[in-house]
């Protein structure tokens, strides 16, 4: 981006000026709850503030663990439950409908510590997938789990089972019904136990048309310079034949690699991420000498260049945290502790 020749100026005066030493951070947290097109005029001034409302409550959840000298997965799985739990996003309760009506779930957790990771994909009764994926890693002998089995896996570890009504919201639904009715699809039964429309609490939902991906993800690293990250999604409206996408892919969607000095979470078209295994390359880059904005910039720019768009939020083993994406959007947050709490939704937002 070219500045004003003022602004130049003004930069070039800081760059010559000798800078006090900045503490490095013990600990950093940031956060994404999904990018797209996320313009300022299609939310209004309430919607807004309960999207940086709810990214603020991830990243206090998240930063209290880190605190307190938790690990940096306690700390992501304590962010991630947060945005699981609220319907504003597309994870959890509030995830998107398949084609067939149903929810289904999919996350992953990476620790950069141990490359140990785990991963789930097409859940539907349980709670908090970013919980069953840590239990995968932690507990089995596997890395990714699928359907049925990973439910029963999950409730075989005592993680908390739900009725699959409970992932319904109202906005999801009509969002839909909204895109068969425009494919020329049949819409399938409303779901079993779900609210009917005048039951649902009204949320500040942005109008039907947004398109953006809702998918939420958490990066950190921890006091014992520990890299973790993870990511959790409803993946996409009317998703077909168990369609799953990057975000359960160990080196598409989510990674951490301490040796590499990065850890990835990303947002966006899962088939372009999938192909271009973006949050691997990225700490390939971070491993060769790029610094993680400039890893995360040049990442983002290959999806584009092959037809994806989304968006990726990277932490480096020095706590700097970075954000990029090619959408007008995304919903995302950091704090450290030399850093309160920063929210931002538009791409020409401060981070």
């Amino acid at each position: 981006m070219r500045l004003p020749l003022l602004a130049t100026a003004a930069l070039l005066s800081v760059l010559s000026t000798p800078a006090p030493a900045q503490e490095a951070p013990r600990w950093s947290l940031a956060i994404h709850g999904g990018a797209g097109v996320i313009e300022r005029n299609s939310l209004s001034p309430e919607q807004d503030a309960a999207y940086r409302a709810a990214l603020n409550t991830a990243l206090d959840a998240g930063s209290a663990v880190l605190a307190r000298g938790g690990s940096a997965m306690d700390a992501i799985e304590a962010a991630i439950r947060v945005m699981e739990d609220d319907p504003l996003f597309n994870a959890g309760r509030g995830a998107v409908f398949t084609a067939e009506g149903r929810n289904e779930l999919d996350a992953a957790v990476m620790d950069g510590s141990d490359l140990s990771a785990g991963a789930v994909a097409g859940l539907t009764t349980t709670r908090h997938p970013i919980t069953a994926a840590r239990a995968v890693k932690e507990r089995s002998p596997h890395v990714m789990l699928i359907g049925e089995g990973a439910d029963a896996f999950a409730a075989s570890q005592g993680i908390e089972q739900v009725d699959p009504s409970f992932f319904f919201t109202e906005r999801r639904w009509q969002g839909l019904v909204k895109a068969l009715t425009d494919q020329g699809q049949p819409v399938p039964p409303r779901l079993a136990g779900a609210p009917s429309p005048d039951q649902t609490a009204a949320l500040p939902a942005p109008p039907l048309n947004e398109r953006k991906f809702g998918t939420v993800g958490a990066v950190a690293l921890d006091s014992q310079g520990r890299l973790a990250a993870g990511t959790s999604t409803g993946g996409m409206t009317a998703k077909r034949w168990g369609r799953v996408g990057d975000v359960p892919v160990i080196g598409a969607g989510t990674y951490a690699s301490n040796a590499d000095g990065c850890a990835v979470s990303a947002t966006g078209a899962g088939e372009y991420f999938i192909r271009s295994t973006v949050a691997r390359d990225i700490c390939q880059r971070t491993a060769s000498g790029a610094s993680v904005q400039a890893a995360a910039e040049a990442e983002i720019a290959e999806v584009g260049a092959i037809g994806g768009d989304g968006g990726v939020i990277v932490m480096g083993a020095n706590g700097s945290p970075a954000f990029a994406m090619n959408t007008s959007g995304m919903y995302r947050g950091s704090v450290a502790s030399t850093q309160s709490p920063r929210v931002a939704i538009y791409a020409d937002e401060d981070r």
